[in-house]
């Protein structure tokens, strides 16, 4: 594996009132934080209306507050078409981002739930879930950019966000992935092992 690895921390956290749940056979459902604001119906998705990742037609509702069916998911990373997008010019958890270059890899943890007998465990831990292969980057949009630019990263919340209201053109950042990327079909624990077996530094040294 050649190029830079960044990690990013996604999805519901102990912040929220709910997390995403991850299954005795390690099979996970990815549940995104909440917008922070309630978006149109044409732009934004609520909680609702998200789906599993392995039964396209089962929602994700039994995993979420009834009080949030109703509320705009902040739906990023996206794992359909595969983007990422953050504030990276303000956001000072995200300005190592504005390193990235095609070829490098956003890898995503998550804190998932064990859910058991299909209730929630209260057991939590920190699992990588995918990641993007960097293909593309749309750098401090400000601007709506050109249909023809604009449809490679239309399932974006970002995006979606600025359609919805043009104020927030507000110079995010956008990652888009090649063919490489991936949302894993089992959650992987990030344990110590994991990670200086898998990131290496350019001389083969564990981080």
């Amino acid at each position: 594996m050649s190029g830079k690895i960044f990690i990013i921390n996604v999805g519901s956290n102990a912040s929220h009132k709910f997390c995403s749940p991850l299954f005795q056979d390690m099979t996970f459902e990815f549940i995104p934080i909440p917008e922070d604001r309630q978006l149109s119906n044409i732009n934004g998705q609520v909680y609702g209306d998200l789906h599993s990742f392995y039964y396209a037609g089962k929602n994700l509702r039994k995993y979420i507050p009834k009080e949030f069916q109703m509320i705009t998911a902040h739906n990023d990373p996206e794992f359909d078409t595969f983007t990422y997008g953050d504030n990276c010019d303000v956001n000072p958890r995200a300005m190592a981002l504005r390193q990235v270059s095609r070829g490098d890899y956003l890898f995503f943890i998550a804190r998932l739930e064990n859910w058991m007998d299909d209730k929630k465990s209260g057991v939590f831990g920190f699992y990588f879930i995918g990641y993007l292969h960097v293909d593309q980057i749309l750098s401090s949009v400000d601007v709506r950019p050109e249909i023809q630019t604009l449809e490679r990263y239309l399932a974006n919340a970002h995006v979606r966000r600025a359609m919805d209201d043009d104020s927030l053109w507000d110079r995010f950042w956008v990652f888009a992935g090649s063919s490489w990327s991936k949302r894993f079909l089992k959650a992987v624990p990030v344990t110590r092992e994991f990670c200086d077996q898998v990131f290496l530094s350019s001389t083969g040294e564990p981080w």
